[in-house]
């Protein structure tokens, strides 16, 4: 008698600051797995977002943002087609992650870690890609929440990674940012995008195949959209932005050689 298939059990865990961080973050990627049967998927935000831009004439108060945008947030999971398995909302004060208590961040984190023992946790990286503080004290904080997890020796935790974007697309965005009249984003600034050198990414999703639905979830952050894309931007232009999926390999340490990766869970 034939054994019956074994079910591939893969999880993934993602931590930001913001709604709309994860609407990037591993959107493709999740896409992409969201038909496996043994995929499960963990998201984690530290803020609800209440401290965001509020657009002319868009209904909402800086009372009733935050809840807009948790609203927009399960919405976008909805649009994108693979809702998560748990959404943890740790409900710290949009822009003052960084002033949390040193370690307290890290024990939430940890305990979620420990409790779940995800196969993959993605994060930021410590430029937080935009240089906002919350970026980089969530980043940080995850990192550190890893490591403590993973000492302990129980299964799971097999791979950390940072989002990145690759300094040859940041360039090339740069270059057609002052062709079209606009500012060049200045990587020292706070809010501004800033890259990784490419030869230090290790992970390149080739998110492509599900673009049509990484932008359907991004477009239902309508309180954000003003800041997440340029409405003069083309559909097709939106599309090929979100194309690709880069991560730096924060552990297991690689050593110069290693192939380039193109799933998050390739060769575990």
């Amino acid at each position: 008698m034939t054994a019956p298939p074994t079910t591939v059990r893969r999880s993934v865990m993602l931590v930001v600051a913001h709604p709309d961080d994860d609407a990037y973050g591993v959107a493709g990627s999740v896409a992409l797995h969201s038909s496996d049967p043994g995929f499960r998927f963990l998201l984690v935000h530290a803020t609800d977002g209440s401290g965001g831009d509020i657009p002319p004439g868009f209904p909402a108060t800086r009372e009733s943002l935050g809840a807009v945008r948790r609203g927009e947030c399960r919405n976008a999971w909805r649009a994108l087609g693979r809702v998560p398995d748990r959404h943890i909302w740790l409900d710290y004060q949009d822009g003052s992650v960084a002033e949390v208590p040193d370690g307290e961040l890290v024990n939430r984190i940890a305990a979620l870690l420990q409790e779940e023992r995800p196969d993959v946790v993605a994060t930021f990286g410590p430029d937080g890609i935009t240089g906002h503080p919350d970026h980089i004290a969530v980043g940080r904080a995850t990192d550190a929440a890893f490591h403590r997890a993973r000492a302990d020796g129980g299964p799971g935790l097999r791979r950390l990674l940072h989002g990145a974007l690759k300094a040859s697309t940041f360039e090339r965005w740069n270059a057609a940012r002052v062709r079209t009249g606009r500012d060049a984003w200045d990587p020292n600034r706070v809010y501004h995008l800033r890259g990784v050198p490419d030869e230090t990414v290790a992970v390149e999703v080739d998110t492509s195949p599900v673009a049509d639905r990484i932008v359907a979830g991004l477009s239902q952050h309508r309180s954000q959209l003003h800041v997440i894309t340029d409405p003069t931007r083309s559909a097709a232009d939106w599309r090929r932005t979100v194309g690709r999926e880069c991560y730096v390999m924060a552990w297991p340490p690689r050593t110069a050689g290693d192939p380039l990766l193109h799933d998050i869970f390739e060769a575990l």
